[in-house]
């Protein structure tokens, strides 16, 4: 009989299984609900009250991924009414607790904005830390917020989010301050944290006033150059940045991730009239975006809402781009702007396959008047350019014949700088020159203007 080390045919490490690699990202278990007689999404040909519920689980697992999340689950319940006090059946809450201590979980999702009693409610049912739709888009706001205008308007919708759901759980809280003399006689501590937190509303929203005073201020002396403001708008994800940054160069952050982009951006662009415009980068849309983040983010839609022209970009590949757009038309009457001139851009034909293309670009369907674009190949790009030329209201294109000087290079300059010569010849020591140029320039050039007409008519 052998020893013991005589068994082993090889070295124990080959025999050993190497650890697999441990996700670093928090688990959670995602938590949709349906009612059974809603009313069927539009334009889907899938019948059933769970198609939209379906599709915003979709959307929100794409939210927790952008998060950081690693989605390990997900459940959706179809019932006849909501639970007001849990949303979804207590018999559900119990299952979803059992699921997710069995996969160690420590969180949970609901797409659903939740009441301060319905939050309390399903934590304590389902036994782990428990987030609503509202919390998870605060979240990846305050990840994705680069200056500090984005950061103190993600604060400031976090903070009036947190207000009414502090009852409850102030064990949970830490102190948002402390030293001496900071309570009054008998006062609890949960009135402690509501004076604070009303008290950094207070400060932030006064901190925003100024930025937005600020904003107002550089905006007046962007208007007095007649440069017109083109604003894009569009869901999230729809590759709004990724156009921005092909037609300024500007390198703004992108990525597949929703909300890549908080923070406006605006830079200058020259169409083919040689006129120039502003071109601004917004946040992006969402379904049901919660009402505190409209009004947090309202200084940086402000842009949208003084922009003369609105390209309004939709992600074509996507298959539920038609309800994404009606999103964006719904925000964008919410600020008032319905009715501003309006380009509808879309965007990713690089992802379609051939025969949908040709569809869109025999003008069926969606592609009727639109602009079809793909920033990632450049396809469309001198088109949409035309276009915003052909629709910018500010500083209107206008058609002149002149007579300069040959000696007088400053103002031949100018011709050449600011517009389009069409045809030029001597005569007499001057420079005869049909020529477009921007209402603006052709107020300078007035002394040596023959006849002038307006080149669109």
């Amino acid at each position: 009989m052998g020893s013991s080390h005589d068994r082993h045919t090889g070295p124990p490490d080959s025999r050993m299984k190497a650890p697999e690699p441990v996700d670093p990202r928090e688990r959670v278990w995602l938590v949709g609900v349906s009612l059974r007689h809603a009313r069927r999404a539009p334009g889907r040909g899938e019948s059933g009250p769970t198609a939209t519920s379906r599709d915003s689980l979709d959307e929100l697992q794409e939210l927790a991924e952008s998060a950081g999340a690693n989605v390990v689950g997900r459940v959706l319940q179809v019932r006849d009414t909501l639970n007001p006090a849990t949303l979804i059946g207590r018999g559900k809450l119990e299952e979803i607790g059992n699921e997710a201590q069995a996969r160690h979980v420590p969180l949970v999702i609901i797409d659903h904005d939740l009441t301060p009693v319905q939050l309390r409610n399903v934590e304590k049912g389902i036994g782990c830390r428990v987030i609503d739709r509202t919390q998870l888009i605060l979240d990846i706001f305050a990840t994705h917020a680069r200056t500090r205008e984005g950061q103190l308007q993600v604060e400031l919708a976090q903070l009036n989010y947190l207000l009414p759901r502090l009852t409850g759980r102030g064990e949970a809280l830490s102190r948002l301050g402390g030293g001496i003399g900071t309570r009054g006689p008998g006062e609890q501590k949960l009135e402690t944290d509501r004076r604070r937190i009303r008290e950094r509303v207070r400060k932030i929203e006064e901190a925003i006033e100024t930025v937005r005073r600020q904003r107002t201020t550089r905006r007046r002396a962007r208007q007095a150059v007649p440069l017109g403001m083109v604003a894009l708008v569009g869901y999230t994800n729809a590759g709004k940045s990724t156009l921005f940054n092909v037609l300024t160069g500007a390198g703004v952050h992108t990525s597949p991730k929703m909300f890549a982009t908080l923070d406006p951006t605006i830079r200058g662009i020259q169409l083919p009239s040689r006129r120039r415009v502003l071109l601004s980068d917004t946040v992006g849309f969402l379904r049901d975006l919660p009402p505190g983040l409209i009004a947090a983010f309202r200084a940086t839609l402000e842009e949208v809402e003084e922009s003369a022209l609105i390209l309004h970009v939709t992600d074509i590949s996507n298959p539920h781009h038609a309800e994404q757009d009606r999103e964006v038309l719904k925000v964008l009457g919410e600020l008032g702007v319905e009715d501003r001139p309006r380009i509808h851009v879309l965007n990713k034909i690089d992802r379609l396959k051939q025969e949908d293309l040709d569809h869109l670009r025999n003008g069926n369907g969606s592609g009727r008047d639109c602009v079809l674009t793909s920033a990632v190949t450049g396809a469309g790009l001198e088109e949409l350019l035309a276009r915003i030329d052909s629709a910018m209201p500010v500083d209107p294109l206008v058609r002149l014949r002149l007579r300069v000087p040959v000696a007088d290079g400053r103002h031949l300059s100018l011709v050449q700088a600011r517009g389009r010569i069409l045809h030029s010849e001597l005569s007499d020591g001057h420079l005869l020159v049909d020529a477009e140029l921007p209402q603006s320039a052709a107020r300078r050039l007035e002394e040596f203007v023959q006849n002038k007409t307006n080149p669109h008519e």
